[in-house]
């Protein structure tokens, strides 16, 4: 009796020593696996974030150079024209308010007319922008009572001279409408270190511990959330709302784009209860086997005895023999079932962690589809324009090419989906000559309006090559773009683009401009590097990054270069397609 005993106090030892390792492991592993997915959730949320305020920052910067507004600024302009110019601005794009202000700060026109708060945030951004600088800042408006985030736009004269602000104020309660309550739970802390933005409307105005980890309301000082580190990861037990996790994975990254610091709570009790689970399955196969180990030798031991003392009952002991090990097989059956249900659980949790990855490949969307987007807004701007002039065939040809141009961005969009499933375009032939057309019938609007000079002759024959026609075009717009930002304060402004075949018969595609040319060609396709000047339009310093990763995809070279006659000079080198299938 003492040896069954004692192999059962140590079979139960055994399953909870290893089951103790396989939960941690497990859940080391799961942990890892949630980091990733919320590092995603976390870049998705970010980049919606700057995308909607970028939007809102591009509004400004275009508004800011309209001939009504600008008229205001030499006093030759109407009051009550470029208030309804504001106040439809406003209508339109759901801002909370449009203030035009002289170069000293004082109101000229308003869309929505009240005396403009004088605020730090607003200040430090009119200032900003009475240096030639786009500014902007955030705090709540002290007339709506409301978080904002506004844009100080400069706008400047023909000398270059700053004599006009354009203040745009964003409501951001209307921003948090379209995520409020999404998962995981994201905030956004400013360098005050209190939460100004968030899907969860319970934290707004909650601000870091002064000790320890995690958040207080306001007025408290001392935090009560208890913090943990598990293989690198943070991990928070909270009771701060029943909408929040109660146990956490803390995750957090910088956006300096605007000025502040993004923050996810990912709710770790499902990968703590799958490790359970796992552990459990474990802990059940090793009792099943131990507890088969341990009857097997119990009834061995029996059945030695019984022959030993009666071996008349020799007959009645083989059948129960016989049913001992049908007991056994079904028990071997039964832990077949639980390794072939740990199995399938392993399998749905490597399958969860490839799945993690596909929210990345989204993240340059908004990039994607940003001169699309201008273009078709430019379209539908003209068209209007030509409609009220009476000329309804122009105004038809612009919504034809609002048409091309919404067709584009699904192709940009199907591209971005064969991506998420680990596809890619395939590598086909292409006319060079009609992708350079369409590149630069997008971007006729913006070198017209920048009085840009272009030097573009079709070649007499097709152009082949080999590469992605979407992607290749997108390239183009990125460094045609380019170059009209550059040559913004050059006082000859001439873009040439040229079609030849290099010494090898590859293609070469080159746009030279006659900006300031590049200071340093090793760093300019860095991910967020850029060459643009205080003043200019601001970008986050992807273009030219994803451009290179765009020409390398369908196995070209790109390069940039200072051109020895003076400024910068980009040439993309694809390979030679072959003769058309018949």
């Amino acid at each position: 009796m003492w040896r069954r005993g004692l192999g059962i106090a140590l079979l139960l030892l055994s399953v909870g020593l290893v089951s103790g390792l396989v939960f941690q492991s497990a859940y080391r592993q799961s942990l890892g696996a949630l980091a990733q997915r919320g590092e995603s959730d976390l870049s998705l949320a970010s980049d919606r974030l700057t995308g909607q305020l970028q939007r809102y920052q591009d509004l400004a910067v275009l508004m800011s150079d309209h001939p009504v507004l600008r008229g205001l600024s030499v006093g030759l302009g109407d009051v009550e024209a470029a208030q309804v110019l504001l106040l439809a601005s406003v209508d339109r794009t759901g801002v909370l308010n449009m203030a035009y202000l002289d170069a000293q700060g004082r109101p000229l026109a308003e869309a929505k007319p009240a005396a403009v708060p004088t605020t730090d945030y607003i200040a430090e951004a009119v200032t900003r922008a009475q240096s030639g600088a786009l500014g902007s800042g955030h705090g709540v408006d002290p007339g709506a009572g409301v978080r904002v985030y506004v844009f100080a736009a400069p706008t400047f004269s023909g000398s270059g001279g700053v004599i006009g602000i354009l203040l745009v104020t964003v409501n951001i309660d209307l921003l948090e409408q379209e995520w409020r309550g999404d998962r995981p739970a994201v905030l956004f802390t400013d360098a005050a270190q209190e939460v100004f933005i968030s899907n969860r409307s319970e934290l707004i105005g909650w601000r870091r511990a002064t000790a320890g980890a995690g958040l207080v309301p306001p007025g408290a000082t001392d935090s009560t959330v208890s913090a943990r580190r598990i293989g690198g990861l943070e991990l928070w037990r909270i009771d701060w709302s029943p909408y929040l996790p109660r146990r956490a994975l803390h995750l957090e990254r910088d956006l300096p784009q605007v000025g502040m610091r993004a923050e996810a709570l990912v709710d770790a009790a499902p990968v703590r209860r799958l490790a359970g689970l796992q552990a459990t399955v474990v802990a059940l196969v090793l009792m099943v086997l131990g507890t088969a180990l341990i009857a097997a030798l119990e009834r061995r031991r029996s059945l030695a005895q019984v022959n030993a003392q009666l071996e008349s009952r020799v007959v009645a002991r083989t059948a129960e023999l016989s049913g001992a090990n049908a007991q056994l097989r079904r028990e071997v059956t039964e832990r077949q079932e639980a390794e072939a249900a740990l199995k399938r659980a392993q399998a749905e949790l490597v399958q969860a962690s490839k799945l993690s990855a596909l929210g990345q490949m989204s993240a340059g969307l908004s990039h994607e589809l940003n001169q699309p987007l201008m273009a078709i807004r430019q379209f539908a701007e003209n068209g209007a324009v030509f409609l009220e002039r009476g000329k309804p065939e122009r105004a038809a040809a612009n919504l034809q090419r609002i048409a091309d141009l919404a067709g584009r961005m699904g192709r940009i969009i199907r591209n971005l989906r064969a991506f998420a499933r680990q596809e890619s375009e395939p590598v086909r032939r292409i006319e060079l000559g009609a992708v350079i057309a369409t590149a630069l019938e997008m971007t006729e609007g913006r070198i017209a309006k920048d009085g840009v000079t272009l030097h573009w002759q079709a070649p007499n024959a097709p152009v082949w090559a080999m590469g992605g026609e979407v992607r290749l075009g997108q390239v183009l717009v990125n460094l045609i773009t380019n170059a009209v930002d550059a040559m913004a304060a050059s006082p000859s402004k001439e873009l040439t683009i040229s079609l030849s075949l290099d010494e090898a018969a590859r293609p070469e595609i080159r746009v030279r401009d006659t900006g300031p040319g590049i200071a340093a060609p090793e760093k300019i396709f860095d991910p967020f590097y850029s060459t643009k000047e205080v003043g200019a339009s601001e970008g986050m310093g992807l273009g030219l990054s994803i451009s290179y990763g765009l020409v390398q995809s369908f196995g070209g070279a790109i390069r940039g270069q200072t051109h020895p006659e003076g400024g910068a000079e980009f040439t993309v080198q694809l390979n030679a397609a072959g003769p058309a299938r018949s």
